[in-house]
């Protein structure tokens, strides 16, 4: 529902002074008519009135510099040879014409008291203006580049995403020819097993939300997969933290790191192993998962292929630079890959 016309609040002409302005010129009035009231033994209020007209005029004129786009030096000029101007008016308005001279000299002294008192104030707020200023600029640019910075990061994942997609994607099809061309009697299961996990994988591989739950579900189709090809080779473990389950986490990470386990591990192999798949939560909130398997180990495949580092590169644009991807070798034979990083609703 919006707000009506009458409700809303009036917008500020920009030629006319903020209530800061306003009120910060009428403390300077206050200042000066008691000084000048005190020093000329002349009242008060008939003070104020000639004092708070000049300071009215000046203040108009600053403003209104500022908002026709003056620079400083002729918003300073314009306040200067209007303080003579707004003496003279108001030694007009109130004063016969012949003065007498101690009267005259009294109003010269007051054009260059507010000469010199409208210069100095002028300078001030020229300054505050330039400091507030240069804090928008600051801020408006830290707004940017944070903007920026995300876009960039999206495009990342997105870029990192669409490589490892098809790296899976072959690896899975490469697993059926293996499956046909031995004439397995598993070949016809595996296929219809392959087939309803890709439709139910293919929505999520671009799902921005993703979570650790979804993630854990296509680790397990995918083991279930790679047991039924290999059910004498590989044996399998999924134990997660279930308080982990709804944690934001980037979609096929995870499962990239299981699938290098039964390429790498399990795969090459001849009494193949165990692969188990974990996490928790330390005490500080920080994050752990980890793949292990006790296949071949690291002779075979000790340099880290593009998986890994898109892994790796895709966890730190997710969760930002403390998240770190270890690998290391097993005891007697295979690898240990972990993921550390601290969720984004911590940081």
């Amino acid at each position: 529902m919006t707000t009506p016309p009458l409700l809303s609040p009036p917008a500020r002409h920009p030629a006319l002074p903020t209530l800061r302005q306003s009120l910060v010129a009428l403390l300077i009035t206050l200042q000066l008519s008691w000084v000048l009231s005190a020093l000329s033994s002349g009242p008060f209020l008939s003070v104020l009135l000639r004092i708070g007209f000049i300071g009215a005029l000046l203040l108009l004129t600053y403003t209104a510099g500022g908002a026709l786009g003056w620079r400083p030096l002729p918003r300073l000029l314009a306040v200067v040879l209007v303080a003579p101007v707004a003496t003279l008016a108001i030694f007009v308005l109130t004063e016969h014409i012949p003065a007498r001279r101690e009267l005259v000299l009294g109003y010269i002294m007051l054009a260059i008291l507010s000469v010199v008192v409208g210069t100095l104030v002028t300078l001030a707020a020229l300054r505050v203006e330039r400091r507030a200023k240069e804090r928008a600029a600051r801020l408006r640019e830290e707004r940017e580049r944070d903007t920026l910075e995300r876009e960039l990061t999206a495009a990342r994942l997105r870029l990192l995403q669409a490589q490892i997609e098809p790296h899976f994607l072959f690896n899975t099809l490469a697993n059926i020819a293996a499956l046909v061309e031995a004439k397995s009697d598993n070949a016809g299961p595996v296929l219809r097993h392959l087939i309803a996990y890709l439709k139910a994988a293919m929505p999520r591989l671009n799902d921005a939300d993703a979570t650790l739950d979804t993630e854990l579900q296509l680790v397990r189709a995918y083991l279930e997969l790679m047991h039924m090809r290999m059910p004498d080779r590989l044996r399998f473990s999924v134990r997660v933290a279930p308080e982990l389950n709804s944690l934001p986490f980037p979609a096929m990470a995870l499962l990239t790191l299981v699938e290098n386990a039964v390429r790498h591990g399990i795969d090459p192999s001849l009494e193949g192993g165990r692969i188990e798949v974990g996490g928790k939560a330390d005490a500080s909130g920080r994050v752990s998962l980890w793949v292990g398997d006790s296949g071949q180990g690291m002779s075979e495949s000790a340099q880290p292929g593009t998986g890994l580092a898109n892994v790796r590169t895709r966890l730190q644009a997710f969760y930002g630079p403390g998240a770190r991807l270890d690998l290391h070798e097993e005891t007697p034979h295979g690898v240990h890959v972990e993921l550390t990083f601290t969720p984004r609703s911590a940081t």
